[in-house]
């Protein structure tokens, strides 16, 4: 599919992609929106917290929402698109991945970039359960990442899924960390290392037979991270081999379902192997927009209502 030109014209000092980054990420607040939590129930018996938002007419339309590394279902990134899709005739659940809705998770895994397995679950149980027969899926960066592996791995997913957009996605996993660790990206690393290693402090102490002090004190970058916990929690041989079997690069070519990427030229944590040209040339069902500006996870537009949000309805209601 030809890759979309976007119409993206931002304010001139959001322009800069470390002010649209950490604007949205710390300074944005979204008003006058409530969500209902309901725990479900994981195969292996741990469980996720679904915030539940509903459109005021009844539909038989809704959409999942699947934040990024470190976030929950409360940032105003995924509760801004709850609340515009609500208003847009379209319920949205919004998903805590494990161990991230202020609850500990209650197995020593917890969640990955390419944790498909709890997204199908969370699918599976939308379809046995409730009255939806009009899927659709937005992820963020790690969550862009799992739902694109989602579709990618499988031959076939369920007909409700008609449309998917995934927003400032590491398409690379390794090309992404990569950069996380360069000088310019620092602050943001070191945010993330300081949230990860505080939340494996409190698991250490509950399966310090598996994970040692020593080993936990270890961790000095985020690679150190992946090397110490995600591999090992998650049956990885090391965090190169994560990244490796993670990343959704490899699955794009498969995507049967109409999905639509968008990814700043100016996101600092993208590497050039996480703009999929070539894989969307070649997908008809594949759309990628590259917008100059929008940082990562930014997008800053006018009435507090993001570019990349605007773009999610316009192409999910086009597809259903």
């Amino acid at each position: 599919m030809p890759i979309i030109q976007d119409t993206y014209r931002p304010l001139f000092f959001f322009k800069n992609g470390h002010v649209s980054t950490v604007y949205s990420g710390l300074i944005r607040r979204v008003k006058g929106f409530k969500q209902e939590r309901e725990r479900m129930t994981l195969p292996d018996d741990d469980f996720l917290d679904l915030d539940w938002s509903y459109s005021e007419e009844k539909t038989n339309k809704i959409i999942i929402l699947l934040h990024g590394l470190e976030g929950d279902a409360h940032r105003p990134y995924m509760t801004a698109t709850a609340k515009l899709f609500n208003k847009n005739k379209v319920d949205a659940v919004c998903v805590n991945f494990r161990g991230c809705s202020g609850s500990d998770n209650l197995k020593y895994r917890s969640y990955h970039s390419g944790a498909t397995e709890d997204l199908e679950a969370v699918i599976n149980y939308l379809l046995k359960n409730k009255d939806y027969n009009e899927i659709f899926i937005k992820g963020f960066s790690l969550g862009g990442n799992m739902v694109l592996k989602y579709l990618g791995e499988r031959n076939e997913v369920p007909k409700e899924i008609k449309a998917v957009v995934a927003v400032s996605v590491p398409c690379s996993l390794e090309g992404s960390a990569r950069m996380l660790h360069t000088l310019q990206n620092r602050l943001y690393h070191d945010r993330f290392k300081k949230h990860l290693v505080d939340r494996l402090r409190i698991k250490q102490q509950q399966f310090s037979d598996i994970l040692s002090l020593e080993e936990l004190n270890s961790i000095k970058t985020l690679y150190d991270f992946d090397n110490v916990y995600t591999a090992k929690a998650h049956s990885f041989k090391d965090g190169a081999d994560y990244y490796n079997q993670c990343s959704c690069l490899q699955f794009l070519q498969n995507i049967k379902t109409p999905t639509l990427i968008i990814n700043a030229l100016n996101d600092s944590f993208l590497s050039h192997e996480c703009y999929p040209v070539k894989e969307a040339k070649q997908n008809p069902n594949l759309f990628l927009e590259m917008p100059k500006h929008g940082g990562h996870v930014g997008f800053v537009d006018r009435k507090n209502i993001y570019y990349n949000e605007n773009r999610a309805l316009e192409f999910v209601l086009r597809k259903s």
